[in-house]
């Protein structure tokens, strides 16, 4: 498979920094160990620190040995440093930006096919594509030239159109890659296949059989060392914007035409666009935030958001968000979406759940059956990759009774290993297959769904709802459901389902 594949000289920016080291450079040692990279693939570091070459490969082999899979390979290894190389630049100082032009041009070692890697603050994302091109670092004439940029893409819609206007000065469309890692290849291919590969599911799949969904990204963590952007962006831009928009429009779009890139993120644009505008005067009814105090989490005693490190005191970002949205098309209809997340909630963990219609209740009127419980498809996106069908059965007995029980289906056998989502996209750019990054107007549409929640949110400065750590988050939250009995879905599992 490598071998079929064009080399290209991967260039990261930010090398040195957590990106780098606890997702980049395992994930590129991981294709190697699968023998994936090209031989002559060349992974070229750029960082301030005046580091050798060997240096820099002993500061990979430490990154590597904390995440590698069964340990490493020292035979791997060996060929993986051999693809190594190292540069220090200033990313403020143009002169570097010719170094490194310098460096690839004027060497035959380094492919000419060139993809650049921005592990960087979000706000050098125009200043460093800028450099790029005014050093001819994006001209085409000897090869192909990607830019991959990590979120957030802009801070607001108004921000992210400038990012783009911007960008699109010195970059073609097809050579942004922006990168969503929480949509790796297994997650999309996943909900496609279950949507689409079933064909007991799709007759269902529509207002007139589904009550409602779920979608919920929870942590247990706090925010740890990012504090200071993590208070400037809180938990409504961090998640919800990007990663859980995204989940929804994959759970809800129509049957792509194919599999290609520009199909399946048309569908993915439909559903946005179809996404309820959400009037600053309902905000309150469609959206709820909260803020972690201390509590117990794994049996830990642990700080509130207002202790920790780089946090002001009179700070109200949230780290809670959960907001309710409609998307008006012939299929989706007057069905809540519920999107979820938080950060020192009581598990870990990504999950779609999505709950039918209640039986109608005239044929078990004359049994001692009460209530049936509705059914749920629920779909485990990690750390558990599962799909679980829940449904109805009878006791064994004389007496009419029935329980809920669950049909499992794990996606994954137990000798089979998982893989990193930076792997598959790490690859996906090197062959240049755009179909799990973002296009600018699946961010843009993405933005218009939230704008007015964070307009709303800006204004009120004086007070924010909070939760002990270690919780399901606000009891409050509960006040956004459309009707009596949807409640939060917080397991996978059958005995502790819903907020009861």
């Amino acid at each position: 498979m490598a071998e079929e594949i064009e080399p290209c000289t991967y260039v990261i920016f930010g090398a040195t920094g957590n990106l780098s080291k606890l997702k980049l450079m395992p994930a590129l040692y991981h294709l190697e160990v699968g023998n994936r990279l090209p031989a002559d693939t060349v992974i070229l570091a750029s960082g301030r620190r005046e580091w050798t070459r060997e240096h820099w490969i002993g500061e990979v082999r430490k990154m590597i040995e904390a995440k590698a899979r069964g340990g490493i390979d020292e035979k791997v290894f060996e060929t993986f440093s051999s693809k190594l190389q190292y540069i220090q630049g200033d990313l403020h100082d143009p002169k570097a930006y010719e170094a490194l032009n310098d460096r690839i041009m004027s060497e035959s070692d380094y492919p000419k096919n060139i993809a650049f890697y921005l592990s960087i603050k979000p706000g050098d994302f125009g200043a460093v594509v800028e450099n790029l091109s005014n050093a001819t670092l994006f001209d085409e004439a000897h090869g192909w030239r990607r830019a991959i940029i990590e979120k957030p893409f802009g801070y607001d819609l108004e921000s992210a159109q400038a990012l783009q206007k911007r960008l699109h000065r010195f970059l073609s469309e097809d050579q942004v890659y922006r990168i969503d890692h929480y949509l790796g290849k297994g997650t999309v291919q996943n909900v496609l296949v279950l949507r689409f590969a079933n064909v007991l599911m799709e007759p269902l799949w529509n207002r007139n059989y589904i009550d409602h969904i779920q979608i919920t990204h929870s942590e247990d963590l706090g925010v740890g060392s990012r504090g200071y952007y993590y208070d400037g962006a809180g938990a409504l831009r961090d998640m919800i914007q990007s990663h859980l928009l995204q989940l929804m429009a994959l759970v809800a779009m129509e049957p792509p035409v194919s599999m290609d890139a520009e199909s399946l993120r048309d569908e993915k644009v439909k559903v946005l666009k179809s996404i309820r505008t959400i009037p600053q005067s309902a905000v309150h009814a469609h959206a709820f935030r909260a803020q972690y105090r201390s509590g117990i989490v794994n049996g830990e005693k642990v700080n509130g958001y207002l202790e920790e490190g780089d946090i002001p005191q009179d700070s109200v970002t949230e780290t809670y968000a959960a907001i309710k949205l409609f998307v008006d098309n012939w299929r989706w209809r007057g069905v809540p979406f519920y999107l979820r997340t938080g950060k020192r909630l009581k598990k870990g963990q990504s999950a779609v759940s999505i709950c039918f219609k209640r039986p109608p209740q005239q044929l078990f009127k004359n049994t001692k059956i009460d209530q049936i419980s509705p059914n749920w498809v629920l779909m485990g996106i990690q750390p558990e990759e599962c799909m679980r069908m829940e449904v109805t059965v009878k006791e064994p007995g004389l007496t009419m009774k029935t329980r809920t029980t669950s049909m499992d289906a794990s996606f994954r056998q137990e000798d089979e290993q998982s893989t990193d989502a930076y792997e598959d996209l790490l690859l996906d750019v090197i062959e240049g297959d755009r179909s799990l990054f973002l296009r600018y107007d699946e961010v843009s549409y993405a933005w218009k769904v939230v704008d007015p929640i964070l307009k709303v949110w800006a204004m009120e400065r004086d007070f924010i709802n909070s939760y002990p750590a270690g919780s399901w988050g606000p009891e409050e939250a509960r006040r956004m459901f459309a009707k009596e009995g949807q409640n939060w879905r917080h397991s996978l599992d059958i005995e502790d389902g819903t907020d009861g």
